[in-house]
């Protein structure tokens, strides 16, 4: 595996990989209805966001065989905006390497994240402890996820 700097031209991949990570591993833990809302629409204003916040952030993506199986992003406050690997390549180590090279990379007192239920345990296993949890709406759909903390 090969942790590279996000490009640009990675935006439509990472779009797929974090939809299908989504709808197969998060269904665990969400209702359908909850997951759509998750996913929100796909249409270029949606992308452009996305490209946009990636890179703004310290953004980098996992590879393996010339293929994205991993992606996450952070501000330059600490905040862990994203973290998905592909549905296929769960427990390989792939988030664990993301995150601790983001947590390298930039340098701050804390580390927080807003973590799914699914991905709770992840980042306790990295010594995130939940602040709260938290219910958000997305299109009138509530979901429960988790601000984490670690210090830096």
């Amino acid at each position: 595996m090969k942790i590279r700097n996000y490009q640009s031209t990675d935006i439509l991949a990472i779009r797929r990989l974090f939809k299908r990570t989504v709808l197969q591993i998060n269904a665990a833990d969400y209702t359908p209805q909850q997951l759509t809302a998750w996913i929100g629409p796909d249409n270029e204003q949606v992308t452009a966001a996305w490209q946009k916040s990636l890179s703004a952030h310290t953004a980098l993506v996992a590879v393996q065989a010339d293929q994205i199986v991993g992606f996450a992003d952070m501000s330059a406050s600490g905040y862990l905006d994203r973290l998905y690997v592909d549905a296929d390549c769960q427990r390989q180590g792939i988030a664990t390497t993301l995150v601790a090279e983001l947590e390298s990379q930039v340098d701050c007192e804390r580390y927080t994240t807003a973590a799914s239920i699914t991905a709770r345990p992840f980042f306790e296993s990295r010594g995130y402890q939940v602040v709260q949890a938290q219910c958000v709406v997305r299109d009138g759909i509530q979901m429960t996820n988790y601000l984490m903390a670690k210090p830096g």
